[in-house]
């Protein structure tokens, strides 16, 4: 069992939002939410300034509006995310060989493996380094935890959020543990967390104090035996190198079998949500829907259904699932249900999160409006997606901050200038094109690379 704290767990600070901010200087210090802006929409990210308010990723837009009706409104640019996490990884490669990326922000690293440290000292100047690095090389945060084991570098790294690096020196393992609730530890869900909650166990304390055998009997061998293991901080997982994903899923299993035809449907329509944004949160799309049901004999059947295209679009996806589960009798009831997607691609530089056609919003952060021309041979207007990048013949570069009624409201500003001003155009101006997104780190003439930071209105590098 490795006893020096030589994992790394990267996770960025509010990462789609700090790179809006970093690329916006009107932004910073403000509260920003990205995310699908129809009326299905979730929130993918938002700044720490939107968290003040209550609002936090995964909630329903419509929501997150009402908590922060003020707060920037924007659809995100993924191309540019997954370039910028594409430069984090890079910096996280020249440590170790042993990299495991979670999503696009987040990431596991064997530091013991690349040479890079062996005790306390060599890992917490490895971290600091990589801090600094990233600052340097994509003007972001990162939060850093190192630890002994995956577990426990994954809960350092939630302690130093915002900004931070925090490393749990070996021995003290038990004592963070302790007081922290079960949900803490990999692999409780919901359905685990009531269920030890209803055995009279809330804390991770209380878990290890239960016995392994008692954690058997509640949860099932390899259940039991691992949660076990866990809560007295042993965590044997190894850094996994980056392997291409042929599929991503989610399933729960049920504590009480559900007869409820309608709450089935409701179950497998929130598993669809989930595997979305597990798909989108790691650059993906897929062709074909997978549905899972494990039915009260324990029978297990799956049922597939391929698309024409890939898609991430979560109203797809749950359509497609509904489709799936007519085909199946649950009137015996179901123990565990899943959904999954396979025939991964890559996205392509689109809008990652799908809009309503039609959709016309008009505040001055609203969602960018398709409007449709008549129907025959004149072309449709064009979109705006509020957030994106665009430039003017005469007044440079810019980005949407609003679009609807035939106008678009564009800010012109670079990452390294001030905050711009906004001016009115109508939606089919010549004049205005959309353009690539700028870089967020320049090297000043004379001067070393350096950040258009949240702290550094006019984005000047230093």
């Amino acid at each position: 069992m490795r006893t020096a704290p030589t994992i790394l767990h990267l996770d960025m600070d509010a990462f789609f939002a700090s790179v809006e901010q970093a690329s916006k200087p009107s932004l910073r210090g403000k509260a920003v939410i990205v995310g699908g802006l129809g009326p299905r929409g979730v929130v993918a990210t938002c700044s720490y300034e939107a968290r003040v308010f209550g609002v936090h990723s995964a909630m329903p837009m419509a929501q997150a509006r009402r908590l922060a009706p003020n707060a920037a409104y924007l659809v995100p640019r993924f191309g540019l995310y997954r370039s910028i996490s594409e430069q984090v990884m890079e910096l996280l490669r020249s440590l170790s060989p042993l990299v495991e990326p979670l999503s696009l922000d987040e990431a596991f690293v064997d530091l013991e493996a690349g040479g890079t440290a062996w005790d306390e000292e060599s890992a917490r100047l490895a971290g600091t380094k990589l801090r600094a690095d990233i600052r340097a090389v994509t003007g972001l945060t990162g939060s850093v935890g190192l630890a002994a084991s995956k577990m426990l570098a994954k809960i350092a790294s939630e302690q130093a959020k915002p900004d931070g690096l925090v490393l749990i020196e070996p021995g003290t393992e038990r004592a963070l543990l302790g007081p922290m609730p079960v949900r803490t530890l990999p692999g409780v869900g919901p359905a685990t967390g009531d269920h030890l909650r209803r055995a009279g166990i809330t804390t991770v304390e209380e878990l290890a104090e239960a016995g392994e055998d008692e954690l058997v009997r509640l949860l099932g061998k390899a259940h039991g035996h691992a949660l076990h293991a866990m809560a007295l901080a042993r965590d044997e997982r190894p850094v996994v190198a980056e392997r291409e994903a042929k599929s991503v899923s989610v399933e729960d299993t049920y504590d009480v079998d559900i007869h409820d035809r309608v709450r089935v449907g409701l179950e497998v329509q929130r598993l669809a949500d989930r595997c979305v944004r597990r798909l989108r949160g790691a650059g993906l799309s897929g062709r074909t829907i997978v549905l899972k049901v494990r039915r009260y004999d324990f029978s297990t059947l799956t049922r597939s259904e391929t698309l024409r295209g890939p898609t991430d679009d979560p109203a797809v996806v749950r359509e497609a699932a509904a489709r799936l589960l007519d085909s199946v009798d649950t009137t015996g009831g179901v123990r565990l249900l899943g959904v999954g997607v396979t025939g991964l691609a890559d996205y392509t530089q689109e809008d990652l999160f799908a809009q309503a056609a039609g959709e016309r919003e008009d505040g001055p952060f609203e969602a960018g409006v398709e409007e449709r021309g008549p129907v025959g041979d004149e072309p449709a207007e064009r979109h705006w997606s509020a957030g994106h990048d665009v430039v003017h013949a005469e007044y440079g570069h810019g980005w949407v901050q609003g679009s609807g009624l035939g106008r678009v409201t564009v800010r012109f500003e670079t990452p390294d200038s001030e905050p711009g001003r906004v001016r009115t155009f109508r939606i089919d101006d010549p004049a205005l094109e959309a353009a690539e997104p700028l870089p967020l780190v320049r090297r000043r003439v004379g001067g070393p690379v350096g950040p258009a930071g949240p702290g550094d209105p006019g984005g000047v590098a230093v």
